[in-house]
C-alpha cells in the first residue's frame, strides 16, 4: 500500500504496457531532444554536467507531463487506466495525489512568502490566477522570497501540494522560457503572457527545454579555464590596492609626487599608466598572454587613479602588487596611509559577470579598470573561440528515449 507522493505503482503499471512505454519515450524526446541535440549531449551523461540529482528531477517533469495527456478519440489517459485497474492498491492520501496530477499543469511561479517547515505562498507568473498557498516542508528550507520555480501545483483533498518535478529558474532561463512560449503561441513581444490551462499544457516541454539550455550553456562556459599568466609569467590574479590619504592631504599633492616617478605616464590629471622598461625587440618576441595594451611598445604593469581621498592601484598579479606598493610608498612618503588590498580571480570575475546578466538590477555601475577589461577580452575571446570549435568531452549525441 502506498501513501504520500509515491508513484512507484503507477510507473510499474506503465512499464508493463508497450504502448504507454512508447508514448513516454515520445514525451521524453519532446522535453529533452532540443537541448540534447544542440549541445551534443546524451541523457546518461547529464548528471556529470548539471549535477547528479537533476536527471531524475528532469525525467520526473516529463513523466508528470505524460500523466496529464490524453490520446485518441477515447481520450485515453494512463492515470485513468491505472486507477481503474489498480486504484484499490493505493491509500486514500496517495490516490488523491495521483488524481490531482491527472489535471495538474506546470507553470512558472514566484515565491511570495516562505513559511518555514510549513508552506509557501506562490504567484503564477503565466496566468491571472490568485495567490496560492501550498503545503510544503522541505522546499521551505531552500527557497526564499522572489525565487522563481517551475512546478505543478496539485490539489489534494482540502489543500494544495507541489509535485516532485520542481526546477529553479534564473532570470535568463525565465526570459528564454517566455520567448519560447511567445513563439509556440504566436504572441507578439508586446503582448502580456496570460495563459489558460490548455495553453500551459501545450507548452509543458518548454520548461525543461529552457532550463536545460541555460544549465548546459553555463556548464560549457565554466569548463576549466586555460592557465593564464601575464608577460612576467605570474598567474593572473587581479589586485586592487587602495591607499587612503593622510589627514590634510589633497589630490594635487599626490599628483605632484607621482609626476616625478620614472615609469609612470599620465593619462589626464587623475590617472597614470605604470609602464615596464622598454626592451629591444619586445614587441616582436612578446608571447601571447593575458596582458594590457602597449604604449610605445612598453608593457602596462598597472594603473593608478585618484578617487576622492584615495589612490587606487590596479594590477594583475601578486608580484606586481608588491612592487607597486613599494613604488607608491617610496614616492609619496607620509602622504598616504597603509594600503588595503582586494583580490579577484579570473573565475570570480566571470562569475560576477554572469550574475550581473542574471540580475541586471544588482549590477555595479562602476566601470572596470581598462587593464582588467583588456586582459579579460584577450583571454576570453581566445579561450571561447577554441571552445566553440570543440564538442563537449565524453558526451554522446542522442536525446533520451532513442534507441
Amino acid at each position: 500500500m502506498k501513501s504520500g507522493h509515491d508513484l512507484e505503482g503507477l510507473m510499474r503499471f506503465l512499464g508493463r504496457d508497450d504502448i504507454w512505454r512508447e508514448r513516454l519515450q515520445d514525451v521524453l524526446d519532446e522535453h529533452f531532444g532540443p537541448a540534447m541535440e544542440e549541445f551534443d549531449v546524451d541523457f546518461e551523461e547529464l548528471g556529470d554536467i548539471v549535477g547528479d540529482h537533476w536527471p531524475m528531477t528532469l525525467w520526473g517533469c516529463a513523466f508528470e507531463d505524460l500523466l496529464s495527456r490524453e490520446y485518441g478519440q477515447n481520450h485515453e489517459n494512463i492515470i485513468d487506466q491505472y486507477l481503474k485497474r489498480r486504484g484499490w492498491s493505493e491509500k486514500a492520501l496517495n490516490r488523491a495525489y495521483i488524481e490531482g496530477l491527472r489535471h495538474a499543469v506546470i507553470s512558472l511561479y514566484e515565491v511570495v512568502e516562505v513559511q518555514p517547515d510549513d508552506g509557501l505562498i506562490l504567484r503564477n507568473l503565466l496566468s491571472d490566477e490568485e495567490l496560492i498557498n501550498v503545503r510544503e516542508k522541505s522546499a521551505t528550507r531552500s527557497l526564499k522570497k522572489w525565487d522563481k520555480i517551475a512546478v505543478r501545483v496539485v490539489p489534494r483533498r482540502d489543500h494544495h501540494v507541489i509535485s516532485g518535478g520542481l526546477l529553479p529558474f534564473s532570470a535568463a532561463a525565465t526570459e528564454m522560457l517566455t520567448d519560447g512560449i511567445r513563439q509556440v503561441l504566436k504572441l507578439k513581444k508586446t503582448q502580456d503572457i496570460c495563459l489558460d490551462r490548455v495553453q500551459l499544457h501545450r507548452c509543458a516541454p518548454l520548461f525543461v527545454t529552457a532550463w536545460l539550455f541555460m544549465e548546459l550553456d553555463r556548464a560549457a562556459a565554466s569548463q576549466e579555464l586555460p592557465e593564464m599568466t601575464n608577460s612576467d609569467g605570474d598567474p593572473l590574479v587581479f589586485h586592487e590596492v587602495r591607499f587612503p590619504f593622510a589627514q590634510g592631504v589633497l589630490q594635487k599633492d599626490i599628483a605632484a609626487w607621482l609626476g616625478k616617478v620614472k615609469g609612470l605616464e599620465a593619462d589626464g590629471v587623475k590617472t597614470w599608466h605604470w609602464l615596464a622598461a622598454k626592451k629591444r625587440g619586445a614587441a616582436a618576441t612578446k608571447r601571447l598572454s593575458g596582458e594590457a595594451p602597449m604604449f610605445d611598445e612598453a608593457t602596462v604593469l598597472g594603473m593608478l587613479e585618484l578617487k576622492g581621498k584615495t589612490l587606487v592601484l590596479t594590477v594583475n598579479s601578486a608580484a606586481r602588487a608588491e612592487r607597486g606598493i613599494a613604488m607608491v610608498t617610496k614616492a609619496t612618503g607620509g602622504l598616504l596611509c597603509p594600503p588595503f588590498t582586494s583580490i579577484t580571480t579570473v573565475e570570480q570575475m566571470m562569475s560576477e559577470q554572469n550574475n550581473d546578466r542574471d540580475h541586471p538590477e544588482s549590477a555595479s555601475d562602476d566601470i572596470p579598470p581598462k587593464i582588467v577589461e583588456q586582459i579579460i577580452r584577450e583571454q576570453m575571446d581566445r579561450h571561447y573561440r577554441d571552445t566553440l570549435d570543440q564538442s563537449i568531452p565524453a558526451l554522446g549525441t542522442r536525446p533520451p528515449g532513442r534507441q
